[in-house]
């Protein structure tokens, strides 16, 4: 007993070194961020004074007025929401089924059809932008919702993860509910996905954050000034020749704060469903 305390004591002194290197990276990380936020509350002067302020002088909400006035934020924010939403929902099931397909089914071809899967991760986006901006305009759904979202449905890096988390369900979990009468959907949808939460809700953050941010298909393949996105709509204060500081980090604090708190509240899955699929991938 004395001597498993005396270890714990040793490892937790042991520790510290490295505890102290890591909230250092964590603070050198954050300071930015950290930095951005509450330069959305300072004036324009202040911002661009040197040497720099980090706590504000004197606090100011004529940013966010400024963002309020030179866009239709709310109108991007909706066409963020229903991008991401959309693109999430679909990607669940799309990538979900094709993981558990992988996993659980023995057809021909398998294994070629999954490698040249996750070969696709090796193809940068600006390679296939071309030629998908063309099918999509051919298909008719230039400048429409379906536009933006079918081509960022299906993503190999999902199905690889959700294939590594159901690999870790016994098999003999679905035959037994194929005695039992299920059918082969219910038997995914009932019993197998429920398994996988915290791979669900880590595609399901992955997803979510990847759409709200993107910037370049929606740029891509909208014209209109109302099928723009939010990050489209920031991109507007940072021109060529002129960066409007102040509203550019207030936008950008109100995009931040929606994806912080999806995050937060599914942080402890997160990280379980990552570390899950690194393990068994």
């Amino acid at each position: 007993m004395i001597k498993d305390k005396n270890t714990n004591i040793k490892n937790a002194v042991l520790g510290i070194p490295a505890n102290f290197v890591l909230v250092i990276l964590a603070l050198l990380v954050l300071l930015p961020v950290v930095w951005m936020a509450l330069s959305a509350f300072k004036p324009e002067k202040e911002i661009i004074s040197w040497p720099p302020t980090f706590i504000p002088d004197s606090l100011t909400f004529e940013n966010f007025a400024d963002v309020r006035e030179r866009i239709d934020i709310t109108r991007y924010i909706l066409n963020s929401v229903i991008y991401a939403g959309a693109t999430t929902f679909l990607a669940v099931i799309v990538n979900s089924m094709a993981g558990y397909a992988y996993a659980f089914y023995e057809f021909k071809g398998k294994t070629g059809l999954f490698l040249m899967t996750l070969a696709t991760m090796m193809v940068p986006f600006q390679v296939i932008m071309v030629p998908l901006f063309l099918v999509v305009f051919k298909l008719g759904m230039y400048d429409t919702y379906w536009g933006l979202v079918i081509p960022r449905v299906a993503v190999a890096g999902s199905i690889f993860m959700m294939r590594a988390a159901f690999s870790g369900i016994p098999k003999e979990l679905a035959e037994a509910a194929r005695i039992d009468g299920l059918t082969e959907f219910g038997i995914f949808w009932r019993i197998m996905l429920p398994q996988v939460k915290p791979a669900v809700i880590t595609l399901i953050i992955l997803s979510i954050n990847g759409s709200w941010n993107d910037l370049l298909w929606p740029m891509i393949i909208t014209s209109q000034t109302q099928m723009r996105t939010l990050a489209n709509g920031l991109a507007l204060f940072v021109g060529q020749n002129t960066i409007e500081y102040g509203a550019a980090f207030a936008g950008a604090l109100i995009s931040l704060l929606p994806m912080f708190l999806l995050y937060m509240t599914g942080q402890k899955y997160f990280v379980e469903g990552m570390a899950g699929a690194g393990l068994k991938g």
